[in-house]
């Protein structure tokens, strides 16, 4: 059975653990408050979810969800999560995590930034352009007609195909954009970000994305 580790109990990380419940997996999710304030949302997810310390849920699963906000990410718990899939939720927004000169210029991208504080982890975008409550509403059996489809990125094979695995079990389709450096394609103020589309329609946004907004 695969545990989900989740570093993050907002919006996202808790709808991403209901998902992951719901498909069997086992979950290990952490905030920053500590495992005791988790108390509600894991009596709500049920048997398969435990609280945890960050570091705890790093060590516990088998691939590990980050949703923290940017400017956290320096306090990632780096040698739990080494050699670890790590499927990174981030987007910059300055008016919470303050500037950031090489986001602003576009000489990089929230998701390598990710890679750059976790080194040795397999870092792969994933749920950042879709609203959280949209998580667990909107997806739909494969072969769908008009499936919603949601974007990846990475520059690990394996961390990819584990998304677009996750994808599909939670009933969305999935985009590759291509490596880390080209996820800036679908992070906030693009065309792509929170809209809902299907493969086609999504691949048409990424195209039409500037590298600065």
């Amino acid at each position: 059975m695969t545990t989900l580790g989740i570093i993050g109990a907002g919006h996202i990380g808790s709808q991403v653990a209901r998902v992951a419940v719901a498909n069997g997996y086992d979950v290990v999710i952490a905030n920053s408050r500590g495992p005791e304030t988790l108390a509600d949302l894991v009596a709500d997810l049920g048997p398969r979810a435990t609280a945890a310390t960050a570091a705890d849920a790093a060590a516990a699963g088998d691939a590990v969800v980050v949703t923290v906000p940017l400017h956290a990410i320096d306090r990632l718990p780096v040698e739990q999560l080494a050699g670890k899939i790590v499927l990174d939720t981030n987007n910059y927004y300055h008016e919470r995590d303050g500037r950031i000169e090489a986001l602003d210029k576009g000489e990089t991208t929230t998701s390598e930034l990710v890679q750059q504080q976790l080194p040795t982890s397999r870092i792969a975008k994933a749920f950042n352009q879709i609203l959280a409550a949209d998580i667990t509403t909107d997806g739909t059996p494969a072969g769908t007609p008009n499936r919603r489809a949601l974007a990846t990125a990475g520059d690990d094979d394996e961390a990819v195909a584990f998304v677009t695995r996750f994808y599909d079990e939670a009933g969305f389709d999935t985009v590759n954009v291509g490596p880390l450096s080209e996820s800036w394609r679908v992070e906030r103020d693009r065309p792509a970000y929170v809209a809902r589309q299907n493969a086609e329609e999504l691949e048409a946004n990424l195209a039409l994305a500037n590298r600065l907004p």
